[in-house]
C-alpha cells in the first residue's frame, strides 16, 4: 500500500440542528483516484472542506500529508470548490497566470502552462477574452484549468463534471487519467455514479452523512446480486424452475411485434450461481426464450442497494 495523503479519522460536523457529517473514516492513497459519491446534500462538500482545514470537525481528526492541514501543506493542494468563482473582468489567460502565482508558479512558466492546458480543453482561441463572455461550461473549464495550473501532488475536485456536456465531461475524465499518469493523487466527489465507474481505483459512499462503502469498484459491484434477464411469449410460469437459483420475479411487458401476453423474468442470482446455470435450466426444460440477458450491476445499483439495506434510504436517493 502506498503513502496515505489524506486521512480522515472519526470524523463528524453539525451546523445548528443538523448533523451534516457522522464518524466518516477514510484513506486516499498517493497514485490513486478516489471517487466520494452520494447524492445532493449527503455531506461530501463537508467532508472536503474538513480535509483542507476550512472547516474543523467537532469531533475526530484530519491529517493531510501526515499533518493537520495549514496554509503551507495547502501549496501542494489543487481545489475546485463546489461553488464556482473566477474573475469575470479578467482576461482568460490572466485568471490562470494568477492562481499560478499564488502557488509560487513563476509567471513565464505560469503562462506557457497556462497556454498549453487551454489547448488541452480546447479553449485556445479564448485565452485573451475576458472571462465574463464564457459560457458557463467554458468558464469552468478555466476554473479547472486554475486548479491544476501549479501541478499540485493532491487534487481534490468537488462536484468536477457538473455543468459540463457530455463531451467536455470525457475530456475532463482524461484529464484526470492525465493526472494520475504524472503520478499525482485525486480526490473527486460526485452524484453521478458513471464518472467513478469509469474512473477510481476506490470509492467512498456516502448518505445522510455517513459511510456506507469504502473499497475498490468490483468490491462495490459485488456487494448487489448478479442479475439476469429474460424474456418469454407465453405465460409459463418459471418461479418453480428457476426459484433455487435465486429470487425470481415476473412482470408483463405487453405486446411483442404484435404478440400479446410477453413476460419479463428477473432473477437475481444467489451467491455462487451463474447466469449459465439459468440458460441450461430453461434449455433442458425446453422454454422457449425471446430474450436471455445477464445483467451487469452498476455503482447506481450498488448504491441504491447499500442505501436501502442500511435504513438511510430517502426520496432523493432512490
Amino acid at each position: 500500500m502506498g503513502e496515505t495523503i489524506l486521512s480522515l479519522d472519526n470524523v463528524s460536523k453539525a451546523f445548528k440542528a443538523k448533523q451534516a457529517v457522522r464518524d466518516v473514516s477514510f484513506n486516499v492513497k498517493r497514485g490513486t483516484i478516489t471517487g466520494f459519491l452520494g447524492p445532493n446534500g449527503a455531506g461530501k462538500s463537508t467532508s472536503l472542506r474538513m480535509s483542507l482545514g476550512i472547516l474543523s470537525p467537532d469531533t475526530g481528526s484530519v491529517s493531510l500529508f501526515g499533518k493537520r492541514p495549514d496554509t503551507r501543506i495547502l501549496d501542494r493542494v489543487g481545489f475546485l470548490p463546489e461553488e464556482r468563482g473566477i474573475y469575470r473582468k479578467m482576461k482568460v489567460i490572466d485568471v490562470i497566470v494568477f492562481f499560478a502565482r499564488l502557488k509560487g508558479v513563476p509567471p513565464g512558466r505560469a503562462r506557457e502552462l497556462g497556454l498549453a492546458m487551454l489547448e488541452q480543453f480546447e479553449l485556445g482561441g479564448v485565452a485573451d477574452q475576458k472571462v465574463k463572455t464564457l459560457s458557463k461550461g467554458m468558464a469552468q473549464k478555466v476554473q479547472i484549468i486554475s486548479t491544476l495550473i501549479h501541478e499540485p501532488e493532491f487534487i481534490i475536485l468537488d462536484e468536477p463534471f457538473s455543468g459540463l456536456d457530455p463531451v467536455n465531461q470525457m475530456v475532463l475524465e482524461n484529464v484526470v487519467r492525465a493526472q494520475l499518469n504524472a503520478g499525482r493523487t485525486v480526490l473527486f466527489s460526485t452524484h453521478v455514479m458513471e464518472h467513478a465507474e469509469r474512473l477510481c481505483d476506490q470509492i467512498i459512499l456516502i448518505n445522510q452523512g455517513r459511510k456506507v462503502f469504502d473499497g475498490t469498484v468490483p468490491e462495490a459491484l459485488a456487494q448487489v446480486p448478479r442479475r439476469v434477464i429474460l424474456e418469454v411469449a407465453d405465460d409459463t410460469d418459471l418461479s418453480n424452475l428457476l426459484g433455487g437459483l435465486g429470487e425470481v420475479v415476473r412482470e408483463e411487458i405487453g405486446d411483442n411485434e404484435g404478440v400479446s401476453g410477453v413476460w419479463r423474468w428477473r432473477i437475481d442470482l444467489k451467491p455462487g450461481v451463474d447466469a449459465q446455470d439459468v440458460l441450461k435450466a430453461c434449455v433442458e426444460a425446453n422454454i422457449k426464450l425471446a430474450r436471455f440477458e445477464p445483467v451487469r450491476a452498476h455503482l447506481h445499483d450498488v448504491f441504491v442497494h447499500l442505501v436501502e439495506s442500511s435504513g438511510q434510504a430517502t426520496e432523493e436517493t432512490v
